[in-house]
């Protein structure tokens, strides 16, 4: 199948014809109207690359590190759940193609495999965890114990969901987990989304964050968690300079401009968008990641122009899964490599520190990609 796969869409495509109509509308779609899912991909459009000539592009290093862990590209996996909808391995599929890429990988607290599982089938992967913050503060603490203690080597903690954006293919779908599969991390059947008494006419998924995520949460419980571990933090799903401003003085490690895949609220910029402001906001004192929209080699270069540390990749490897396992995460992750790798030396640039703003220009015509 890999050779008439030749991109992230082709995978997308492919994906789409394989999976359960219910598990593709539930990866794929985003919040209401769907704009800001749109806008992800296309705001990269309205970035134009002005490349530089004549320089020897003969080498070109990619590699760079992530919350000080060494990675081979600035392309690293984004926290996506319940991945054994996709690929019976999931999640651990997921992880040996990280480490067969020499990459890192978020891992989602509502993974269909757990915090262990994924550790034991890549060890030495570079690897983090995704958190929410749940009602039950010990139960929250256990997750970043358990991390802790699996050779995890960050928190990447998501602000962005006191409750689920609206998202209506899950609503028309009643969307819940196939009933072979739960939310591994979790002993109870409620807290593992496999409730048997069911989820109402609603999002299985909106149900159960109402019921589970603290919508309480504020600024203070980031100085909690930070009390809680040695780990760096990092806040997933800023989009503004004023909360980025807010993040640092509460001792973040890291910041991830993130909309959540468009999946929360919709009319919101796209990050590529977002991603200047947050950038200059932070004044080089932490770390800046951006997801949201990334398909292609030259997006990578252009959040990299623009500021980010690394990108994170979610959808593209979920297509990838349900096509080809972790031989499928793999190709993904190597072609967008690959992709990047084109994108550097056609810019002149032959290492990651050569990347910077005065690559890009930005045209407000409307994108033709």
């Amino acid at each position: 199948m890999s050779d008439s796969l030749v991109c992230v869409s082709d995978y997308e495509h492919q994906a789409q014809r394989l999976l359960p109509k219910s598990v593709f509308d539930y990866y794929f779609s985003g919040a209401d109207e769907q704009q800001t899912l749109r806008d992800n991909v296309a705001a990269f459009g309205r970035w134009c690359i002005y490349p530089r000539v004549l320089r020897d592009v003969s080498t070109v290093d990619m590699s760079t590190t992530v919350l000080g862990q060494r990675v081979s590209m600035p392309i690293c996996v984004a926290a996506t759940a319940m991945q054994r909808m996709a690929h019976p391995d999931g999640e651990t599929a997921t992880a040996r193609a990280c480490l067969s890429c020499h990459t890192g990988m978020m891992l989602s607290s509502w993974a269909t495999s757990t915090i262990e599982e994924v550790a034991e089938a890549a060890p030495g992967a570079v690897r983090w965890m995704q958190l929410y913050i749940y009602k039950d503060r010990a139960l929250t603490q256990s997750l970043v114990r358990r991390a802790e203690k699996a050779g995890y080597k960050g928190i990447f903690v998501t602000v962005d969901t006191p409750y689920l954006g609206r998202r209506r293919d899950d609503v028309r779908n009643r969307f819940k987990l196939p009933s072979h599969l739960r939310m591994a991390n979790f002993e109870t059947p409620d807290l593992a989304f496999s409730s048997k008494e069911g989820y109402g006419e609603d999002s299985g998924l909106s149900v159960y964050v109402t019921q589970a995520i603290d919508a309480t949460v504020k600024w203070d419980d980031i100085a909690w968690l930070k009390r809680m571990t040695s780990l760096p933090v990092v806040v997933k799903g800023v989009l503004t300079a004023e909360d980025a401003k807010e993040a640092l003085k509460y001792g973040v490690d890291g910041i991830l401009v993130s909309n959540h895949g468009a999946r929360q609220l919709d009319g919101v910029p796209a990050t590529i968008d977002a991603l200047p402001e947050i950038v200059e906001a932070v004044e080089g004192k932490v770390e800046v990641f951006m997801d949201g929209g990334v398909r292609k080699g030259t997006d990578v270069l252009k959040a990299l122009a623009l500021g980010a540390k690394a990108v994170f990749v979610g959808r593209p490897v979920l297509w990838a899964l349900a096509c080809e396992g972790d031989k499928g995460v793999s190709n993904v992750l190597q072609l967008l490599c690959e992709e990047l790798h084109l994108a550097l030396a056609l810019t002149g640039c032959r290492s990651l520190k050569e990347v910077n703003r005065s690559l890009l220009r930005r045209s407000e015509l409307i994108s033709r990609f």
